[in-house]
């Protein structure tokens, strides 16, 4: 046990595993792939599959990692964000609790997963009895908002992700309601660069599908290298979450890595985390005290 175990889930939008997963294989203990087995979507749309992605998944996997976990994970009685919540739950049972459970979506990639590993390393005592000290891993988002001929645009203020938990009982996707534990990891999320017919059909069969909100997709189709910056509130739910856009002069994965190492705006405080984590701390102060955790060591 205490292994690291990432968790994907399979959809529509398979082909984003190929960037997804290679940057969690190393340091991965297991990574578990999440399919419907009928190929449905939350919604219960069916969707096909390129045999030639399974011959990708064959060929990559060279240490026999990876475990394609398929299941009934669409309930026509649920909505979408429910059928969302009991995959990941099902996932997890899956993936073994007692191990950090890493769940990443085909669309999210880890920066540096190396230094995550270490992280999640540090809180290890978490894991001898989780039921007792549930707690969530979060990281920051930086959000891809749409693909131009010569570059990016993203949303230009990085946004939390629950990550990780040592104990998975999901109240609403990934999100457990238990303490965060905020941390320096950043993943590029490319939840809205897509053609315009991929989007409109993720936003049909997505978990939050009854929440868009109007002015979104007109919003999306404009946008451009020209007038990004007088774009404001993006988001596709509650449109002041998302203020407002930058660029990167660039389509390549590599090239916007260093981008993002190279900007002040994108990183995330020490202070800020600090705060984060003290208010965390606090909320669940009978949690932090029955698990009997030194409150020098862990903020220092």
């Amino acid at each position: 046990m205490k292994n690291i175990v990432v968790g994907l889930l399979m959809s529509y939008d398979y082909e984003k595993l190929k960037l997804s997963i290679p940057p969690v294989y190393n340091k991965a203990d297991k990574i578990f792939i999440a399919l419907d087995h009928e190929q449905r979507t939350w919604k219960g749309t069916h969707f096909d599959i390129d045999p030639a992605f399974f011959d990708w998944l064959k060929t990559f996997d060279t240490e026999n990692k990876i475990e394609i976990y398929k299941d009934n994970f669409y309930v026509p009685e649920l909505t979408t964000i429910q059928n969302d919540t009991r995959e990941r739950y099902l996932l997890s049972q899956k993936m073994g609790i007692g191990n950090w459970l890493v769940q990443v979506d085909a669309d999210e990639i880890f920066i540096d997963f190396d230094k995550y590993v270490k992280t999640l390393r540090s809180y290890d005592s978490f894991l001898d009895h989780p039921e007792k000290t549930p707690v969530q891993i979060a990281g920051f988002l930086i959000n891809i908002y749409k693909y131009l001929d010569n570059g990016i645009l993203y949303v230009n203020e990085p946004t939390k992700v629950m990550l990780t938990t040592n104990y998975p009982n999901y109240k609403r996707a990934r999100n457990t309601k238990e303490r965060v534990i905020y941390t320096n990891n950043i993943l590029l999320h490319e939840c809205l660069s897509r053609t315009e017919e991929d989007l409109k059909f993720k936003l049909d069969n997505w978990g939050h599908s009854h929440q868009i909100n109007n002015e979104f997709l007109s919003k999306w189709k404009k946008a451009d290298e020209t007038n990004y910056r007088t774009l404001k509130n993006l988001f596709y739910l509650d449109p002041t979450i998302w203020k407002g856009l930058d660029y990167f002069p660039s389509k390549n994965i590599e090239e916007i890595r260093e981008l993002v190492e190279q900007k002040d705006d994108l990183k995330v405080s020490a202070s800020f985390l600090k705060n984060k984590n003290f208010g965390q701390w606090f909320k669940f102060l009978k949690v932090f005290n029955r698990s009997k955790i030194n409150f020098e060591s862990y903020f220092n």
